[in-house]
């Protein structure tokens, strides 16, 4: 099989890059080229268009995103070109091609009011550009009529990039108190797992993106607050001597305001993708163990 990977340096498509080699031969593509990786700037559909044609994959594989939700507020412009044209530009050259995507979205495309986990069927209603962008893009990709998967995530974090735990990490090294939202409720997702159910969800064939063509929600199991993912960050810690810190305090959003509003309870039920796959997903206290082990 030969997949193109986008956003290969990405925190879900570096754990895909490697995940995905036991699969066939995958081409990785990138907003800029190196020695690994072609040159594909989501933002650019020609550069889109003309490397799937250079390529001609068997898979496309789409982690590749503006993941940046506070500067989307000012930049919505191009966040609506990477997030929500280009992946129907994607599925347009993969239709041609017969290859099916698989493409990442986000618990954002919610609006957080609900009080028990979001399910495929719920309706989307996102508060934030971000949010409007990545549903913008998954309607795109349905809109083509390619075999697809669409797998919404949530709060994805890893040893790599910028995301939470490196952020609490660092600060838990600097300061003797930090402050952190204990009012918006998602599940805590170990890039490496998304990388991973992706690849046995694949199984060395593209039947399965046939045959199971859809939306589905992939996220750790459980679920706990910033707050909450914080503390348990910093009791797992096997450096924790190295540590400063002396005092976390949970805070409301409202005392920490950001420019896009993000939903107050955003976790993502995760059986239809457990059951249709077989898929047995880790708490998200198991996979930052893992996480945090690995790190030493």
């Amino acid at each position: 099989m030969r997949i193109l990977l986008t956003g290969s340096t990405g925190q879900v498509g570096w754990e895909l890059q490697r995940s995905l080699m036991t699969l066939g031969e995958v081409i990785c593509a990138g907003r800029e080229a190196t020695s690994v990786s072609l040159q594909m700037d989501l933002s650019v559909p020609e550069t889109i268009r003309a490397v799937i044609r250079e390529v001609k994959p068997n898979l496309i594989i789409n982690p590749a995103a503006y993941t940046a939700v506070d500067k989307a507020e000012a930049e919505p412009e191009l966040a609506m070109a990477v997030n929500g044209v280009a992946p129907g530009i994607i599925a347009e050259e993969a239709k041609l091609l017969d290859a099916p995507v698989i493409h990442y979205s986000t618990d954002y495309v919610f609006n957080g009011t609900q009080a028990t986990a979001y399910t495929e069927q719920d309706i989307p209603d996102p508060q934030n550009v971000y949010g409007k962008t990545k549903l913008a893009g998954e309607k795109a990709i349905q809109a083509v009529g390619v075999p697809y998967l669409i797998l919404r995530t949530s709060w994805v974090y890893g040893l790599r990039g910028k995301n939470f735990l490196l952020t609490m990490l660092k600060l838990s090294r600097e300061r003797e108190e930090l402050k952190v939202v204990d009012d918006q409720i998602g599940a805590p997702t170990w890039s490496r797992m998304i990388a991973e159910a992706t690849t046995h969800i694949i199984s060395g064939t593209r039947e399965l993106v046939r045959d199971y063509s859809g939306v589905y929600h992939l996220t750790a199991t459980n679920q706990t607050s910033w707050h909450g993912f914080a503390k348990t960050i910093f009791e797992l810690d096997p450096n924790s001597g190295q540590q400063k810190l002396k005092q976390l305090l949970a805070i409301p959003s409202t005392e920490y305001p950001t420019p896009a509003k993000r939903p107050a309870y955003s976790s993502l039920d995760t059986s239809k993708i457990s059951s249709t796959f077989k898929l047995a997903l880790p708490s998200w206290r198991e996979s930052l163990a893992l996480v945090l082990d690995s790190r030493c």
